[in-house]
């Protein structure tokens, strides 16, 4: 088999676990179980109006490997202030992909670096603690509803 094939097989689809919205740069985020996606703008009630980091996205299993590295047994995610927690898919495998969630697409634009924020909002050590573990940033391409507990899947006709 291909790499190229090999990039395109997932054991099974990914999973909205929580949503979280950033109405301003430095207010904690808010939680909420559905958002609506906004085409080339990002989330309703969030503060990015379009670009490439329309929406952010972060595994909850990076979010166990930073609190390790924190020396803790837990981490909030929305201390991240990522707005979509995901589980059971590697984000990074969607690089080059467009993927579905709930009604929206969205299209994978780069690595989502932790800022100098992560210092504040996780303590000694966030910053680098995120660093590799931050997740990833995407554009709206179709909007739709996300809900809590949607399923994360590439979109095999549209990959590049």
């Amino acid at each position: 088999m291909e790499i190229k094939e090999l990039m395109n097989q997932f054991a099974k689809p990914g999973k909205v676990v929580a949503i979280s919205i950033r109405p301003d740069r430095i207010i904690p985020v808010r939680t909420v179980s559905s958002v609506l996606a906004i085409e080339n703008k990002g989330l309703e009630g969030d503060r990015s109006k379009g670009g490439n980091r329309q929406v952010t996205f972060i595994q909850k299993e990076h979010i166990a490997a930073v609190a390790s590295f924190l020396g803790k047994t837990e981490l909030d995610f929305t201390l991240t202030r990522r707005n979509i927690l995901v589980e059971g898919i590697n984000l990074l495998s969607l690089k080059g992909k467009q993927f579905q969630i709930g009604e929206a697409v969205f299209e994978y634009t780069g690595e989502c670096q932790p800022c100098s924020r992560m210092e504040e909002a996780l303590g000694l050590g966030g910053y680098n603690a995120m660093r590799g573990h931050g997740g990833i940033t995407a554009r709206v391409l179709s909007g739709g509803m996300v809900n809590q507990g949607d399923s994360v899947f590439t979109i095999p006709h549209l990959i590049n």
